[in-house]
C-alpha cells in the first residue's frame, strides 16, 4: 500500500497501487483489473477528487506527441503532460493556448476535467479550449468524442471530474504562438471597483489582489505585445517576495492577532511597480510555493464585486486571521452542462488560508458569503455541495448523470467523495 497526498497535504489517500501506464496496452490491463479507478495530476485539486483506495494513475509517462491539425487551429495533445510542457511544446511550433491560468504544474486533462481557468472577460475556462477526447473507458477501449462524434459523451465530458474513463488525448483550440506585457502595480479598491469595466476592456487579461485588512490592491494586467516589445524578462519576478510573504505567514501562524499590521506592511513593500515582457507561456504562470489551502466561487458579473466587499466585511468584523489576499478574476460565460460559468459571463473569487493555519471554520463562515452572491464553486476547489444543491445549480446534471450510467454503469471510475456530491 502506498499513500499519496495532494499539494496542499490536505487529501491524504492510500491507493492499492499508483501505477504509470505507458501505452494504450499497460492502461488497459490495468483498468480492467480495478474495482475502481481515479486519475492524477499534479494534486493540485483541495477537494478528494484523486481520493482512492484502489487504482491510483498518472499519465505522466504515457506516450504521446502533439499532432498539429492543417489548420493550424487545433492540436491533439496528451492528456496527461503538464500545462508547462505543453505550452512550451505549444511554443517551439509557433503556437499558444488561448488563456492559462497563474500555475502550470497540472495536468492538460486535471485542468479541463474541473474547468480550471485564467482571467479575462471575454474568455473562458479551459474546458471551452477543448474540442475533443480520446478516452480509455471502463470497458477497455478507446472511445473519440466530440461535437458530431458521440456528441452526448463529449458535452459530458467537457468538464468530466473524472467520471467518464481516463482522458489519454484531448484536442485543444490554439492560436499563433505570442508575447504578452505583465504590468502589476498598487491601486485603491476604490477606483479599480468604480472603474472595473473600464479596466476590463482595457486589457485582456485584468486581476488584482486584495488582503482583508487592506484598501488598496494589488492590480495585474497581461495584454499581447509584439515579439520585439523591450522589457524584464519572465524569470524576474514581478510580485511581492516569497521568502517575505512566507516568514509573514509563519509570524501570523504563531501570533493570528498581528494579521492585519503585517498585511498592511505587505502593502507597503508591495507599492513599487513592475513590468515584464515575454513569451506568453512564460508570463502567465507565477510561482506559487507556499502552501495554502483554497476556497473559489464563480459569481455571476454583476454579484462580483459586491460579494467581494461582503467577504471582506465579514473578516473584518469577526477579526478572523486571514492572511492570503482574495484573488479576483472574471470569466465568459459558456454552455458546458457541468460549468460554474454556463449562466453567463463570471467574476471568480479566489479564497485562500496558509496551509499551516486552521482554515475549516473559516471556510465556513466564508462559503455562506460567497453563496449569498449566487455563486458556484470551483470544482476542484473546498467546497461542501450536496446532491441537492448540484440538481440546483445546474439543470443539466440529470443529463450528465445520465451518460455517465452509460458509459460506466458499474461506478469504476466514481469515488467516495463523487458518489456523494452527485448521490449516485
Amino acid at each position: 500500500m502506498t499513500g499519496w497526498n495532494n499539494w496542499s497535504g490536505s487529501v491524504v489517500t492510500s491507493p492499492r497501487l499508483i501505477a504509470r501506464p505507458r501505452d494504450a496496452g499497460e492502461l488497459a490491463a490495468l483498468v480492467a483489473q480495478a474495482g475502481k479507478v481515479r486519475v492524477v495530476g499534479a494534486g493540485h485539486s483541495f477537494m478528494p477528487l484523486c481520493e482512492t483506495s484502489d487504482l491510483l494513475l498518472s499519465l505522466a509517462d504515457y506516450e504521446g506527441a502533439i499532432d498539429i491539425a492543417p489548420d493550424r487551429r487545433t492540436v491533439w495533445a496528451p492528456a496527461g503532460w503538464s500545462l508547462k510542457k505543453l505550452t512550451a511544446a505549444l511554443w517551439d511550433e509557433g503556437l499558444s493556448l488561448i488563456n492559462q491560468g497563474d500555475i502550470n504544474p497540472q495536468s492538460l486533462a486535471g485542468a479541463v476535467s474541473t474547468g480550471t481557468h485564467g482571467t479575462g472577460a471575454e474568455l473562458g475556462s479551459l474546458s471551452t479550449q477543448a474540442c475533443g477526447f480520446r478516452l480509455m473507458t471502463a470497458a477497455g477501449q478507446i472511445v473519440e468524442c466530440g461535437p458530431t462524434l458521440n456528441p452526448e459523451l463529449y458535452e459530458a465530458q467537457r468538464l468530466s471530474l473524472g467520471l467518464f474513463g481516463v482522458a489519454v488525448e484531448i484536442r485543444i483550440n490554439v492560436l499563433p504562438a505570442y508575447h504578452l506585457e505583465e504590468r502589476v502595480e498598487r491601486r485603491p479598491l476604490a477606483e479599480v471597483a468604480e472603474r472595473l469595466d473600464e479596466l476590463a476592456a482595457a486589457t485582456r487579461h485584468m486581476e488584482f489582489f486584495v488582503f482583508p485588512y487592506c484598501d488598496d490592491v494589488i492590480f495585474k494586467t497581461l495584454h499581447p505585445v509584439p515579439a520585439d516589445t523591450p522589457g524584464r524578462p519572465p524569470s524576474e519576478a514581478g510580485e511581492t517576495d516569497e521568502a517575505t510573504f512566507k516568514m509573514i505567514c509563519d509570524i501570523c501562524a504563531a501570533l493570528p492577532h498581528l494579521t492585519p499590521p503585517l498585511q498592511r506592511l505587505i502593502m507597503r513593500l508591495a507599492g513599487k511597480s513592475s513590468r515584464r515582457v515575454g513569451p506568453a507561456h512564460a508570463i502567465f504562470p507565477s510561482e506559487r510555493n507556499i502552501r495554502f489551502e483554497e476556497m473559489e466561487y464563480e459569481l455571476p458579473r454583476a454579484a462580483g464585486l459586491p460579494t467581494l466587499r461582503a467577504a471582506i466585511d465579514h473578516i473584518r468584523k469577526r477579526r478572523l486571521p486571514i492572511t492570503f489576499p482574495f484573488e479576483f478574476r472574471l470569466a465568459a460565460g459558456d454552455d458546458i452542462w457541468m460549468s460554474p460559468f454556463n449562466a453567463g459571463p463570471g467574476a471568480s473569487i479566489s479564497f485562500h488560508q496558509y496551509a499551516k493555519m486552521p482554515w475549516r471554520p473559516a471556510f465556513a463562515e466564508m462559503e455562506a458569503v460567497l453563496r449569498d452572491g449566487a455563486g458556484r464553486p470551483h470544482w476542484a476547489k473546498r467546497h461542501s455541495l450536496t446532491p441537492a444543491d448540484v440538481h440546483r445549480l445546474y439543470p443539466r446534471a440529470a443529463d450528465f448523470l445520465a451518460v455517465r450510467k452509460t458509459w460506466d454503469p458499474a461506478g469504476k471510475f466514481a469515488n467516495t467523495h463523487l458518489t456523494e456530491l452527485f448521490g449516485l
